[in-house]
């Protein structure tokens, strides 16, 4: 698992709180449980209904750092706003850190946090209130709330009595954070947290966001940036048209493409291929270099340098390109990546 020290934060300080609820040794296993999880949108005035989940089955390990992507209309939005309360499944199981939703909804929803996409805040709330307001809604007795220590750990104690409406687009984001921490759940969803933002404050937000789960904190991230999925999660699901279509750790995910390709820069420059490389797949770039896909699987890199050089040519130079997460993405749903909500 992809795991980060716990000294950084937005800040540049401690996370907040202590050890993180998530890592008590009585929780279950998973963070998450769906089992055959639907959801029917019933048309309104004559129009047929929509299936936006069909019947997902899905497990979150307690303590990942677990990718959610799928493209636009996937049913992301739709599966984590079921496990908030906030849409009723049609069918199915769900359980968070153990706890069933339909039988015990109050104790499941103090489980988990949401850090929404949509700046969604009162304008004419502080900081401060947001998180007292917060903290009040969820019943967090007021000896144990840590408002000033969460302000803290986003780098607003400087913002914390300034009305939310005049806090830039950045700090709208780090209160967002904070708000859904307030309860100190085990469980943090990240639905497109750094859409929009600029480099620095997503790059203090996924430090943050990391420093969480080496607490024992399990986090959820839906993105749009698959790189950053890539590089961040150590599971990875990809749900597409309400369906589940990958879930795996993220190495295993990209060994399935069984995909590699040589840029192999030779001498003389060709002007065009022997038939022999042409044979073999091996193309010309605008550089004049040779491209060559290749599976590993079955084919030996040496055998491709030795038929390079059967041909006639000197190597001068050799890169290996390994696949990418949109390559995986794009195969698995057969769409553009430009949107993944």
């Amino acid at each position: 698992m992809r795991r980060s020290a716990p000294s950084a934060t937005v800040d540049g300080r401690q996370p907040a709180g202590g050890q993180a609820a998530g890592t008590a040794p009585d929780l279950p296993a998973n963070a998450i449980e769906l089992k055959g999880l639907r959801k029917i949108y019933r048309g309104a005035h004559g129009q047929p209904a929509m299936e936006a989940l069909r019947g997902i089955d899905l497990l979150v390990p307690r303590g990942s750092f677990f990718g959610l992507l799928g493209p636009n209309g996937a049913g992301k939005s739709t599966l984590i706003n079921i496990l908030a309360g906030l849409v009723v499944k049609s069918a199915g199981r769900a359980l968070v850190c153990g706890v069933d939703i339909d039988r015990n909804p109050r104790r499941a929803r103090r489980a988990i946090g949401v850090v929404p996409q949509e700046l969604n805040l009162d304008a004419f709330f502080t900081p401060r209130e947001t998180l007292e307001f917060q903290a009040g809604l969820y019943g967090v007795p007021r000896r144990e709330r840590r408002t000033s220590e969460l302000l803290a750990a986003v780098g607003l104690s400087d913002k914390a009595d300034a009305y939310a409406r005049s806090l830039s687009g950045g700090m709208r984001r780090r209160l967002l954070v904070a708000k859904a921490l307030v309860h100190d759940p085990p469980v943090v969803v990240l639905d497109e947290p750094t859409a929009g933002v600029d480099v620095e404050l997503r790059r203090s937000l996924w430090e943050y966001m990391k420093g969480l789960n080496a607490r024992g904190r399990t986090i959820v991230l839906t993105t749009h940036y698959l790189e950053e999925a890539e590089r961040l999660c150590d599971r990875i699901a990809i749900i597409d048209r309400g369906t589940l279509v990958a879930c795996d750790e993220t190495s295993r995910l990209m060994r399935r493409l069984d995909e590699k390709e040589l840029i192999v820069t030779v001498t003389p420059s060709p002007a065009d291929l022997p038939e022999m490389l042409q044979a073999r797949g091996v193309r010309l770039d605008e550089r004049g270099r040779l491209r060559i896909r290749y599976r590993p699987s079955r084919t030996r890199v040496i055998d491709l340098l030795d038929a390079v050089r059967d041909a006639g040519f000197a190597i001068t130079d050799l890169v290996t390109r390994e696949p990418d997460l949109e390559e995986l993405f794009l195969r698995l749903t057969g769409r553009g990546a430009e949107g993944t909500r």
